[in-house]
């Protein structure tokens, strides 16, 4: 099927079901039933390239090279001294804390870790917005993996209303200068956005509701989201605007298949530094169809509803 006609027919199932009606408005989460309609269109949403997934085997296959890569470059950084700092951002259900578990399964924890805060306390909101992040930055030698950062100001908290329009646009305004003083003391650093389209978010959603072994991941702020999808593209929209920047640009990686999602995100983390005993047959170029930059790529064809 020609590309552009399997956008047109994965728009036209996005529009509506077989009945005529919008699936989004009909959808309901506690129906164990997940409307078809929906579950067809969830692969191809929000422009993802492939019409499969990557099968398991083909998966493990790349992984393991990958992984021993990964090890190289850990060790090229606990000789060289570097400071590794990547931030894994973007829509809930895109994969973030399995691509973070992935990258830290064969290295070495003493010199890399994850970081996934809470909610700030009571003296954390009395104190600079950035402050309670900088005590997780790294050392000389290691790398610190956010599994979310500061940029909740950007999404969560400006589309929920946990900080106020001026505390938002101050944000905005601040976060370049603070990455810029990061990048200028010699971090590395990355900003990974994991992007779903709309229907895949919503079925994954569904299955955390109603599989009993992934239901402790749906939260309150998961079942709000789901009736916000405008609201956070909006403010995805405006993030990208003030803060991909030429000294620390955001990487958009398409996570609707999260085992290919996965893959490319290492590749990408191995073009950070060069290492000693790099296999180009394995650390090769991310796929430019998962992993690209700038708001045509996030929304390709325009904004996506």
């Amino acid at each position: 099927m020609a590309k552009d006609e399997k956008s047109a027919k994965s728009e036209s199932k996005m529009k509506a079901d077989k009945s005529g009606k919008d699936p989004f408005a009909s959808f309901d989460i506690n129906d164990p039933e997940l409307p078809e309609a929906i579950a067809e269109a969830a692969l191809a949403s929000g422009g993802f390239p492939y019409d499969a997934k990557i099968k398991r085997k083909a998966y493990e296959d790349d992984l393991t090279p990958l992984q021993l890569e990964l090890l190289k470059f850990q060790a090229h950084i606990e000789k060289t001294g570097e400071r590794v700092v990547i931030l894994f951002e973007g829509r809930d259900t895109s994969g973030k804390g399995g691509a973070i578990s992935t990258i830290l399964e064969r290295i070495n924890p003493r010199h890399a870790r994850a970081v996934a805060l809470t909610k700030p306390t009571e003296a954390e909101r009395g104190q600079w917005y950035f402050q309670r992040y900088i005590q997780h930055l790294p050392t000389a030698g290691d790398m610190t993996l956010f599994d979310r950062s500061w940029y909740n100001r950007a999404g969560v908290e400006h589309v929920m209303g946990f900080c106020t329009p001026e505390q938002h646009a101050s944000f905005l305004r601040d976060a370049p200068e603070f990455e810029g003083l990061l990048v200028r003391d010699g971090i590395k650093l990355l900003k990974l956005y994991l992007t779903v389209g709309r229907e895949m978010q919503i079925t994954r959603f569904h299955e955390r509701k109603h599989n009993p072994l992934k239901r402790w991941k749906l939260t309150d702020i998961d079942i709000a989201a789901i009736g916000k999808w405008d609201a956070y593209s909006d403010a995805e929209t405006e993030m990208f605007r003030f803060t991909d920047t030429a000294d620390c640009p955001w990487t958009i990686v398409r996570a609707n298949d999260q085992r290919r999602m996965r893959l490319e995100v290492i590749r990408k983390i191995l073009t950070l530094l060069p290492y000693e005993g790099r296999d180009e047959r394995v650390a090769t170029v991310p796929d430019s169809k998962i992993v690209g930059s700038g708001l045509d790529f996030l929304r390709p064809g325009g904004r996506q509803t």
